[in-house]
């Protein structure tokens, strides 16, 4: 199934999605203590492995973090190479001085938002779908 490349398409199709929970982002030199099943993202730089784990594991783990998000999946398959959708949601965020983490998947863009900016970012995503 290919995703789409539209930006129009893609803009009035977002559909962004509150998931469940408050995330927090860390960085550990190797992650074989860590569960796979735990860790939500993962990325390797050369400075340190950057994961993504849901705060309460993270507390568990006593893992020390800065930022504490609220995830939002954009609902709509999105292809790798479209143009534009990373642009404008982060355009859009900006005028309200939110500040957004994009990880790229497969099917999905994910954006984490500051806990404390949740509902207006959800506010302004879903202003796309209606345009």
């Amino acid at each position: 199934m290919e995703g789409e490349t539209n930006l129009n398409t893609l803009l009035q199709s977002l559909k962004p999605n509150l998931n469940d929970g408050s995330y927090v982002f860390i960085t550990v030199k190797d992650i074989q203590h860590i569960s796979r099943e735990d860790i939500l993202f993962e990325f390797k730089e050369k400075e340190g492995i950057t994961i993504i784990l849901e705060k309460n594991k993270a507390d568990e783990l006593n893992f020390t973090y800065e930022f504490v998000a609220s995830w939002i999946t954009l609902t709509v398959h999105s292809a790798l190479d479209a143009v534009g959708l990373t642009a404008a949601v982060s355009t859009a965020l900006t005028k309200y001085d939110i500040s957004c983490n994009v990880v790229a998947a497969y099917y999905h863009d994910h954006i984490f938002v500051s806990t404390k900016d949740t509902e207006k970012a959800m506010e302004v995503l879903g202003e796309f779908s209606k345009k």
